[in-house]
């Protein structure tokens, strides 16, 4: 995995996540949304996406499986190394393994 301080000189896109989930992000349907309309259709233009947490205290495992297990499971785990996850509190980045441990297993 690159620094995302790399990414800077690179083809890459930043989601600012606060703006469009607030300090819990728990709503599935904003979780596909995310992906549908920004994860997506950047990765098919060969974008890296950096996921931005910063601000957001907490996470729901549906949350971080709708925005990130599709993309996953159409492109395999290979595509992680194009995602990469900002500002993540602990709880955060917990849940987040526990969903990128999870599609891995079923990859």
């Amino acid at each position: 995995m690159i620094d995302k301080d790399d990414l800077t000189n690179t083809n890459s896109i930043t989601i600012a996540l606060l703006k469009i989930v607030g300090q819990f992000a728990e709503n599935k349907d904003l979780g596909r949304d995310v992906r549908v309309q920004k994860i997506e259709p950047n990765l098919a233009k060969g974008k890296k996406i950096i996921l931005d947490f910063t601000g957001i205290e907490g996470a729901t495992q549906s949350f971080v499986h709708s925005m990130i297990s599709q993309v996953i499971r159409d492109n395999g785990s290979d595509v992680l190394e194009s995602i990469f996850f900002k500002g993540c509190s602990e709880p955060v980045r917990a849940i987040i393994n526990i969903v990128v441990d999870y599609m891995q297993q079923t990859d």
